[in-house]
């Protein structure tokens, strides 16, 4: 099952597998269930009328996107070249306790077609494609979906004290093009692809796989509800694993991003 959000002129609609949910409905009402009783619902729910309108991030304004960092080798070797103190990112990709921060909440959050930014104060910006989890009220994974954690590297190299400088600020986040409920087993497994563009060519173009992970995604959902809970449900950004080198992010560039059977395409603006 696709879950989706459309924008339309009455308002926000959710679907499922191209078909409108009734008016009203929202992720974070599926989210309070557990996975067993969600599946019934939206069985129940779908096969209404054909869902139009454009793409919005598949989350609701008040739910939170959480990411783990330095979960891939690429990520740890790009953390150590940028950094004046690499031995940290050494030490958190060996540590038993993952590196997990606040990334955003929905209302900030770009969808398929929307814009991302790049930080006015910084002169080193990439996008980081990512595989992030939807993850219910009783921290059981029911999905995922395709996501853009665009950051700051120079700003986080010059201190990691600087990560949420770097990590959080307007256009940062991107979520899309919708949320694959999916049985856990069935994530183990899945492709990353990133392509920017940059004036109708492509300049970069990678694939990596999240076997290659570290950490297994229950590891990071425990991690981040030990002393958390997330009434709504919550997102969780897994970490990168494409990671262009000698790269900075240009406005109108655009990059596209396709995590399994899920992607969001973005253009950098002002």
């Amino acid at each position: 099952m696709l879950l989706t959000k459309h924008k339309t002129t009455s308002g926000s609609r959710w679907a499922v597998d191209g078909h409108f949910l009734p008016t009203g409905f929202n992720l974070s009402t599926l989210l309070e269930m557990r996975r067993v009783t969600m599946l019934e619902a939206l069985t129940n729910l779908s096969g209404g009328e054909s869902a139009f309108g454009e793409d919005e991030a598949p989350i609701d304004p008040y739910q939170e996107v959480w990411a783990a960092g330095v979960t891939y080798l690429q990520s740890r070797d790009a953390r150590k070249a940028e950094s004046k103190v690499a031995d940290m990112y050494q030490k958190v990709y060996e540590a038993e306790r993952p590196e997990i921060f606040s990334k955003s909440l929905g209302w900030r959050v770009s969808g398929n077609g929307g814009a991302i930014r790049i930080r006015k104060d910084s002169q080193w910006n990439v996008p980081e494609p990512e595989l992030v989890l939807a993850i219910n009220r009783y921290n059981e994974i029911v999905g995922y979906c395709a996501g853009n954690d665009v950051s700051s590297r120079d700003i986080e190299g010059e201190n990691p004290l600087y990560l949420p400088q770097a990590k959080i600020y307007n256009g940062s986040c991107a979520l899309g093009h919708g949320v694959l409920i999916c049985e856990p087993d069935a994530i183990r497994d899945i492709q990353i692809r990133l392509e920017i563009q940059r004036a109708g060519k492509t300049i970069f173009n990678g694939e990596a796989n999240t076997s290659t992970m570290k950490r297994t995604f229950p590891e990071l959902v425990e991690a981040l509800t030990r002393e958390l809970d997330f009434p709504q449900g919550v997102f969780l950004m897994t970490g990168t694993c494409l990671v262009p080198d000698n790269f900075t992010l240009q406005l109108e560039d655009v990059v596209l991003i396709q995590v399994g059977q899920t992607k969001i395409q973005n253009v950098v603006s002002v």
